[in-house]
């Protein structure tokens, strides 16, 4: 609802961001149903927990290879925790932890950033204009 009490537009049925975040909701409630049926099946479910094990670990050693090598290494290690996460919980801890790592270490850049552009501009004069 809008301040003056009519319906935004925006979150109406017939917009388009509705309509796709409806399809993407029935998607991810297939998937689910997808993956209820899979893992009720013991040879289907140990085949996909081996394939997730495999693509994740070798997701994550590329993003542990990147950190010594030109790449985005902490994105990798990311991703290959998110990969795992969804069949280990063990995984799901680990990621739980890198997450909070990377939200304190992007918290403290900004204010690293933060300071940096105080320090310069206490340290530069005042421009031409201002002086008059």
């Amino acid at each position: 609802m809008s301040g003056a009490g009519h319906p935004d537009p925006a979150a109406s049925p017939t917009s388009r961001a509705y309509r796709r975040s409806r399809r993407w909701r029935k998607f991810r409630a297939r998937l689910r149903i997808w993956r209820r049926r899979m893992h009720s099946h013991p040879v289907l479910s140990l085949t996909w927990r081996v394939v997730v094990a495999t693509v994740g670990m070798l997701i994550l050693l590329a993003g542990v290879v990147m950190c010594v090598t030109p790449g985005p290494g902490v994105a990798g290690i990311i991703l290959g925790l998110a990969i795992l996460a969804t069949e280990f919980s063990w995984a799901r801890g680990i990621l739980r932890h890198a997450r909070e790592w990377a939200h304190r270490a992007k918290v403290q850049a900004v204010q690293k950033a933060q300071r940096r552009m105080e320090r310069k501009r206490a340290a530069s004069p005042p421009p031409a204009s201002a002086r008059r």
